[in-house]
């Protein structure tokens, strides 16, 4: 047996896992849906459950064990990094509305000049 065909197998196999993981899923909502005279409580939690088992089932796949290591990985680098002070992020958040502000303003300008020059000189427009 071939390498191509056993990649071909386990990539079967794993869209199929995939595959019935959605459908867990769609279970899920469809019973949430369906089940409107049933207390929230039980209908949430029905949902969550199948969102449980969906997530265990594409644990099992390979593209679903690369996944939760990149979240992983993910989770790890946001721990890393040095979220600013909220000092710094007033102040940077007020330089961006003045910056805003200002090209804004500056735009208005070029939009008012152009339209004079084209308007009003040019085709005599008044």
């Amino acid at each position: 047996m071939s390498n191509t065909s056993v990649e071909t197998v386990s990539s079967t196999v794993d869209r199929l896992k995939l595959g019935l993981a959605v459908l867990v899923i769609i279970a899920g909502i469809v019973a949430f849906s369906v089940l409107d005279d049933q207390p929230t409580v039980a209908r949430v939690g029905i949902f969550i459950g199948s969102v449980i088992v969906a997530a265990l089932i594409a644990w099992f796949s390979e593209p679903g064990r690369r996944s939760i290591g990149y979240l992983r990985d993910s989770y790890n680098e946001v721990k890393r990094v040095v979220w600013p002070t909220r000092k710094e992020a007033t102040q940077m958040t007020a330089i961006v509305f003045a910056f805003v502000a200002v090209m804004g303003l500056f735009l208005w300008l070029v939009d008012k000049t152009l339209g004079w020059v084209i308007y009003g000189l040019l085709l005599g427009w008044r």
